[in-house]
């Protein structure tokens, strides 16, 4: 399992991806889920994957392997719409080519999806999720976030602090926490963490950074985020007798 965010807000984007696999608890390996595609000062396309992990490295392999050849490819289209159209497309690909050389009967799930995001120049930002059949959806001002893998434990903080007009830094620390939640009830989903925070129309200016067990800050986050909770349950108003006595 996996856990991936990505936001669109309008200051620019944010994406944060966990980079832990596992097949049973003893089995356990880091793979990056979080993959650039830029060309400097022109264009910035970030993916992000969750789901059956041969299917996922099989499509950015691809995908990367055709940047020079006479192939549409990630770094010619001429809108984010389109490389959404063509991530979907080499999903479909590599899941056709697979399902056809696995053994009849197996129940093999070849399923994965992605979020892709980013920047192309004199274009607008954008951010979209791509579904395991290939198909897509785009982020909005009433939707600004998209989530994939184990979503569900880091998705109310997201939905009580986010909003579209969320500065980034602020917006960044609402990731970090929704992966503190989602770590600390999931052992799939774990550190190190890998992100990529991206001010709109700076083309030539994306960061990335990795997240271990010894950042400083992320540490911190997490003690003043649990210490925080505990005071203020401490000092929300008591319950009526009647709801317990």
């Amino acid at each position: 399992m996996t856990y991936c965010v990505a936001m669109k807000l309008h200051d620019g984007l944010v994406f944060v991806a966990d980079s832990r696999t596992n097949a049973g608890v003893d089995n356990i390996a880091t793979f990056r889920k979080l993959h650039l595609f830029r060309v400097p000062g022109e264009r910035l396309i970030a993916i992000q994957s969750a789901g059956n992990l041969a299917t996922s490295q099989a499509v950015i392999s691809l995908l990367r392997q055709r940047l020079d050849s006479e192939h549409p490819n990630l770094h010619d289209v001429p809108t984010l719409n389109h490389a959404a159209i063509l991530l979907g497309q080499t999903l479909r690909e590599i899941i056709q080519r697979d399902a056809q050389d696995a053994p009849s009967g197996h129940g093999l799930d070849l399923s994965c999806s992605f979020l892709l995001g980013g920047q192309i120049k004199d274009t607008e930002p954008e951010l979209f999720n791509i579904y395991p059949h290939g198909n897509f959806i785009s982020a909005t001002e009433d939707t600004p976030y998209f989530q994939i893998g184990e979503s569900k434990y880091g998705k109310p903080i997201l939905d009580r602090a986010l909003s579209f007009d969320t500065p980034l830094e602020e917006a960044l620390r609402c990731a970090l926490l929704s992966f503190d939640s989602t770590i600390r009830s999931n052992l799939s989903v774990g550190l190190p963490l890998d992100l990529v925070v991206y001010p709109r129309d700076r083309l030539d200016q994306v960061k990335s950074h990795r997240i271990d067990e010894h950042d400083d800050y992320f540490q911190s986050l997490r003690r003043g985020w649990g210490e925080g909770l505990r005071d203020l349950v401490g000092a929300l108003p008591a319950p009526p007798a009647d709801y317990w006595r």
